[in-house]
Parts: C-alpha cells; sequence; structure tokens
C-alpha cells in the first residue's frame, strides 16, 4: 500500500530456459520503475553449475534473491515443494505482482501459489500450445494461462489459442519474444566465443543436436538416437552437448565416428555460436526452434508436434516425429529446408521493453487507487 514504502515486484524462475526469457524482463522493469524492489526467486529446478550458475553469470543476472534449493523429483514432488517454498516469500515479500515465463513446474507453482494469495501473475510467453496433454509442459502452460492477469504472447496463434480458451481480450498483450532479446544483447560473447576452435569444427560444417526431454532420453528410443546420429556424421560432424541426465543415461553408448562430439553442457554464449554457425540443428527443445527461427538456420525437430508452428510457417523448422529413422533423410532435407527472410513480428530485441511499459503502467494505476483509498479514509 502507499505510504509503506517501495512496492516489490517478484520474478520467479527455476530452469535454464526461464533464466534466458526473464534475464531481459528483470531489467527492463528495472529501469522502468527504480523505486520498486525487485526480487528474483531461483527454485532450484535446474540446480548444478553447468545447468544453472554459468547462466547467471553470461545473462548478467544478479544472484537471486532467494534459491529455494527444490531440485529434482517426480512432477508432483518438485510442484509441490516449490509451492511450499514460494509461499512462504510471497507472505513475506507481499509483491505487487508476480511475473512467471514459460512452462516448468516451476512455472506452475509459483502462479498458483500466487493467485491463491490474490496476488496478479504476469505470463511471459503465453497461449503456446501443442494440443499433446500428455506433455506435463501443455498442462502447465494452460493453467498458468488461465489465472494470469497478463498474458504476454509473441506469435499470432497463441491469441487466437488463449481466445479459444476463453481468456479475455484485456488480458492477452501480443509484445514479441524475449528470448530472442537476449539473443540480440548475447551478439557480442557470440562473436568472442571460441568454441569451435575447442571442438575442432568448422563453421557452417556441422549438425548441433540437443535433446533432453524423458521420451526420448529416459527410454530405449535413447540408443537408437545415438546410432542413427553416429551414422549421420559420416556426411556431417554430429556436436551433441548432453544433458547430464542423458549423459548418465549414454555411457554404454561407443562411437564409430570421429566426428560424432559428445560434449559437456555449455554456456549460453558458446551455445548460441554452435548454433548461428551450425548446417542445421537436431533438437526437441521448443526455444532452439524459435532460436533457429530468427537466426535462419534449419532445424529438424524430434517430436510429433510443436507448441511454436510460427517456427514451420516461417519455412526453417521440420517436424521429423518421433521415428528416429527419419535423421537418415537430413542431409536431402537440408537442400528443402529453407531460411526465414526476416523473423516474426516482435522478435526484435524490445519485447522485454513492452512488458515493462504495459507493466509499468498497470503499477502506476494500483498506486494511484491506493493513494485515492488512502485519503477517503
Amino acid at each position: 500500500m502507499l505510504g509503506e514504502g517501495p512496492a516489490s515486484i517478484v520474478y520467479v524462475y527455476g530452469a535454464r530456459p526461464n533464466f534466458v526469457k526473464m534475464a531481459p524482463v528483470i531489467r527492463a522493469l528495472s529501469r522502468r520503475l527504480p523505486a520498486e524492489r525487485h526480487v528474483s526467486v531461483h527454485t532450484g529446478q535446474h540446480y548444478d553449475a553447468e545447468m544453472s550458475t554459468i547462466f547467471f553469470e553470461e545473462l548478467g543476472l544478479p544472484a537471486p534473491d532467494h534459491d529455494l534449493g527444490v531440485g529434482s523429483g517426480t512432477h508432483a514432488a518438485q510442484t509441490a515443494s516449490a509451492m511450499v517454498e514460494l509461499e512462504n516469500v510471497l507472505l513475506a515479500v507481499s509483491p505487487a505482482f508476480v511475473v512467471v515465463a514459460g512452462d516448468v513446474n516451476s512455472t506452475l507453482a509459483a502462479a498458483l501459489v500466487a493467485v491463491k494469495l490474490g496476488i496478479p501473475v504476469a505470463h511471459v510467453e503465453a497461449g503456446l500450445r501443442s494440443f499433446d496433454r500428455t506433455m506435463p509442459e501443455e498442462v502447465n502452460r494452460v493453467l498458468v494461462d488461465q489465472v494470469s492477469a497478463w498474458c504476454f504472447v509473441h506469435s499470432p496463434e497463441a491469441v487466437e489459442n488463449l481466445r479459444r480458451e476463453g481468456v479475455h481480450e484485456s488480458r492477452i498483450h501480443t509484445v514479441g519474444n524475449t528470448m530472442i532479446d537476449t539473443l540480440v544483447q548475447m551478439r557480442p560473447a557470440v562473436a568472442r566465443s571460441q568454441v569451435h576452435e575447442r571442438l575442432g569444427v568448422s563453421p557452417g560444417d556441422y549438425i548441433l543436436v540437443t535433446l533432453h526431454r524423458p521420451a526420448l532420453v529416459d527410454g530405449p528410443l535413447l540408443a537408437d538416437v545415438l546410432s542413427e546420429l553416429d551414422a549421420l556424421s559420416r556426411t556431417y560432424p554430429v556436436v551433441f552437448p548432453m544433458h547430464p541426465r542423458t549423459r548418465a543415461r549414454a555411457n554404454d553408448f561407443r562411437r564409430s565416428s570421429a566426428s560424432f562430439h559428445l560434449v559437456d553442457p555449455l554456456g549460453y554464449a558458446d551455445f548460441l555460436a554452435l548454433e548461428t554457425f551450425a548446417t542445421g540443428v537436431v533438437t526437441d527443445s521448443g526455444g532452439v526452434q524459435e532460436e533457429t527461427t530468427y537466426l535462419g538456420v534449419p532445424c529438424f525437430t524430434i517430436r510429433e508436434n510443436t507448441e511454436r508452428p510460427i517456427t514451420v510457417s516461417e519455412g526453417t523448422n521440420r517436424i521429423l516425429g518421433m521415428r528416429v529413422e527419419a535423421l537418415r533423410d537430413i542431409p536431402a532435407l537440408l537442400g528443402e529446408t529453407s531460411a526465414a527472410h526476416e523473423p516474426p513480428d516482435g522478435w526484435d530485441g524490445r519485447a522485454a521493453e513492452r512488458i515493462a511499459e504495459i507493466l509499468a503502467g498497470a503499477q502506476e494505476q494500483m498506486e494511484v487507487r491506493d493513494a485515492a483509498l488512502v485519503a477517503v479514509r
């Protein structure tokens, strides 16, 4: 309330994609509302140095004000643990609103806790739908959008998805893609990267691979994927930075090609450098589909669907399905996959500024309302 000191804005993140999407929003809102308290909460969903700490350093994020350390676990255990810890934080801070991004369990936990405490929620990257409710992320997206006061979207189909689900127009804001904001900001670091020299690959002559979804890496498909990538590396060198969980499950795999590079997780600048100069990218990541569309790099997605159809309509992304033998078609498909001539509208490095303008305006209106209530009393 007015007269009780500056208001607080809480940002909640928990996994690598969240850091990338949230960093420009924190910077933009801190500039736009310098008198407010900006409180960052890291749930600890990604908690090791390779998957978390290095991203804070490269993105210029300050150390979180609260590190909840929820760690890994089942979806229920992870979400429940985050909710319990987040409730304590939000009760202590009593923020004017809470900002979340993406679709991980930390996002859902924060949105549910905030709305039950009567705190408005702003959802960055709202409205994405794969229409596959077997994906935990899809359930998270739908629920978070339903309880959010502000749904910030970055593509036309996301607007239509929200309308179809009954989200009022006043809650829908087309602002652009904050992940691209970070990519643009990272260009100088990408230019300084020496990752190609370290790995012994030539820019423009390799396939970059990033796979992390349980359907691919937690079961019998992983061995088949690795075998197909090993075979592909005889045509194009393959670079596969492996998630620690994937690495543990791939210990028994033996490469037959020296051009198949299995490497530890990379920092964001090094990964973007590899992505920028790749002949093509094989992925199951939504964020990588978007980055390759902005960069104009052919992308091949090993999934049955995508919540980012704009990457397909732009011509950079092909959905291969879950048939791992489809990886054999990549050399031929590279000649048929076009690069986007221009990024989609709003993918211009200024999405966070638009979000900050909207939320700052809402915060100013709240302060005017509170002042009026104090005057009446």
